[in-house]
């Protein structure tokens, strides 16, 4: 090996130790949806001072995962099983049609891309799929020339993508989207537009079926919180 070519070690933050741990646990729900989140306990259970509890909370709120409320502190956001349905509702609607439109012009430079996406999406972490989820989608459709529709299921993606979190830290459910993926891939690649429509219109399907199960068991320890 070659004096400068070994791979450094970088290790974390202590603020980037927080948000992991923190992240964790409300994506695992051991933080339930509307729960408070005390800096003061936090940081005595993690053994921190309050400094990298306070960013941790000022990260996690830009994830969308902690709402903070004046005079009140920070919660564990709340989940919505009428948003999921409307975004996945929309998303079946378009979603499928514009992959239809860009089967037949799609390249097989894009292919390989969606392809090394997939695998890479294996083993990325939760808070970086989303983006990763919707880089592959993207590539699929980016030949439809539909730019005014992308930009709308785009929008989508993002809105959604606390909820795909919730969703991938689930092996299984990884593994079923690895497979969705690879096969929707395998049929854009052999022209075969129908049954590329319908493998997309079911992955869509078992995506929002997943989410709300998720949502479902979260909402059931989330507390009641006073108007």
């Amino acid at each position: 090996m070659q004096p400068g070519s070994r791979t450094r070690i970088v290790r974390k933050t202590t603020t980037e130790l927080v948000v992991d741990a923190m992240r964790d646990r409300i994506l695992s729900g051991e933080f339930p949806p509307g729960s408070a989140l005390r800096q003061e306990l936090l940081a005595e259970e993690l053994g921190v001072s309050r400094i990298p509890i306070r960013e941790a909370l000022r990260l996690l709120s830009a994830e969308g995962l902690v709402d903070t409320i004046a005079h009140k502190g920070a919660f564990v956001s709340m989940l919505s099983k009428a948003e999921v349905r409307e975004f996945f509702d929309i998303r079946k609607r378009l979603e499928p049609w514009i992959f239809r439109e860009a089967i037949p012009n799609v390249s097989e430079d894009d292919l390989r891309r969606a392809e090394q996406l997939v695998q890479e999406m294996d083993s990325t972490e939760p808070g970086q799929w989303g983006a990763m989820n919707w880089e592959l989608h993207e590539t699929l459709y980016r030949a439809a020339g539909r730019p005014a529709a992308l930009s709308v299921v785009r929008a989508l993606h993002e809105k959604s993508e606390r909820y795909f979190r919730f969703q991938v830290v689930n092996a299984p459910i990884r593994q079923q989207a690895h497979r969705e993926h690879m096969e929707m891939i395998a049929l854009c690649r052999t022209g075969q537009v129908d049954r590329a429509e319908a493998m997309l219109e079911k992955h869509i399907d078992d995506a929002a079926r997943q989410i709300l199960v998720i949502v479902d068991r979260l909402l059931d320890h989330a507390p009641a919180l006073a108007g």
